[in-house]
């Protein structure tokens, strides 16, 4: 049975409170072909309070059969974090059940856990046509003194030296099934600038290990938390990739289906994604038509600001396992 509060989450989106649903529709699609900016990426962490618990997110289609994963991680973040008064988030595990819509809004239910005197524990749930599509449980923690280690950051090339990712040639668009067409044509809020390049149209097998620089292409005011939650946000981006690099294979090839399927991470440090990181990652395994990753990301002077770990779907036609996916 349906739980009340997943309807009364359903309702809202259906009958709208503040907004007209016509006018949300109209956003909806206006942001969808834009050109992603950073002023409209942090519009979209932007949540309308509805009640007590409550809220609800724009979406936006940045070019992925489905909504980006990253988005409904960043803006889980900001809802959470509404409901804290006290403290920084350090962790959060995910799941993402199911594919979500990018031409509707997402309604955000916070559960607040747990209120101890050093850590606050939430649990969210995200609401698309009345079924949850996603979940996390995140951690806070009031500012604390303790011991302190961290693994060195990779002796890699500077940003500087490296090329931003760069745009596919028109001749090589019709390789590229038409749900990702969109996504090698976009301009994304990011530069990122990969350590080792990865021709995706001629995959061959390597090491599963990965470099890439990444910050936001302007500079931002903005508070500690936001910082944070677009970490969350772009650390979505190129991690799972990571566990198909031993196969030769690629994520624009027909015959392969990937899908996050989890997605946790650990806040260490104070970070600003307006300057230059590094997201070093790896994949320790893949079975069962699934994929292991796990990242780090270091600021420009060698502190690590994050850990990352996430499993994905990684099916090839003809070698599909028995059972039944998420509907």
């Amino acid at each position: 049975m349906m739980s009340s509060r997943i309807i009364r989450a359903a309702q809202y989106v259906a009958i709208g409170i503040n907004w007209p649903v016509f006018r949300l529709r109209q956003n909806y699609w206006n942001m969808a072909y834009s050109n992603n900016t950073v002023e409209e990426l942090l519009q979209l962490m932007e949540l309308e309070p509805l009640e007590v618990n409550l809220f609800r997110g724009e979406s936006r289609d940045i070019g992925t059969p489905r909504v980006f994963g990253g988005q409904v991680l960043a803006q889980s973040v900001i809802a959470a974090s509404r409901t804290v008064d006290e403290g920084t988030i350090h962790s959060l595990h995910a799941y993402f059940l199911r594919a979500g819509d990018a031409s509707a809004p997402i309604v955000y239910d916070v559960d607040r856990n747990r209120d101890g005197r050093s850590f606050k524990s939430r649990r969210v749930v995200a609401i698309q046509h009345g079924r949850p599509i996603f979940t996390m449980a995140a951690s806070f923690q009031l500012d604390q003194e303790g011991l302190d280690h961290q693994f060195e950051m990779p002796d890699v090339p500077p940003p500087e030296n490296l090329a931003s990712e760069g745009d596919v040639p028109e001749e090589r668009l019709g390789d590229v099934p038409q749900l990702l067409r969109r996504w090698f044509t976009r301009t994304g809020p990011f530069d990122f600038r990969p350590v080792q390049k990865t021709d995706v149209f001629n995959p061959y097998p390597q090491p599963p290990f990965s470099n890439i620089w990444f910050k936001l292409k302007e500079k931002i005011n903005v508070s500690d938390l936001m910082h944070r939650a677009l970490m969350a946000y772009a650390s979505d981006f190129y991690l799972v990739g990571t566990a198909t690099l031993p196969h030769g294979i690629s994520f624009i090839q027909d015959e392969l289906t990937m899908a996050s399927l989890d997605h946790a991470m650990w806040f260490h440090r104070p970070v600003r994604v307006d300057d230059w990181l590094l997201y070093s990652t790896d994949s320790p395994s893949s079975s069962g038509g699934r994929g292991l990753a796990r990242g780090l990301i270091y600021d420009r002077s060698g502190t690590l600001v994050a850990s990352t770990i996430q499993e994905g779907m990684m099916r090839l036609k003809g070698k599909r396992e028995t059972g039944k996916d998420n509907e």
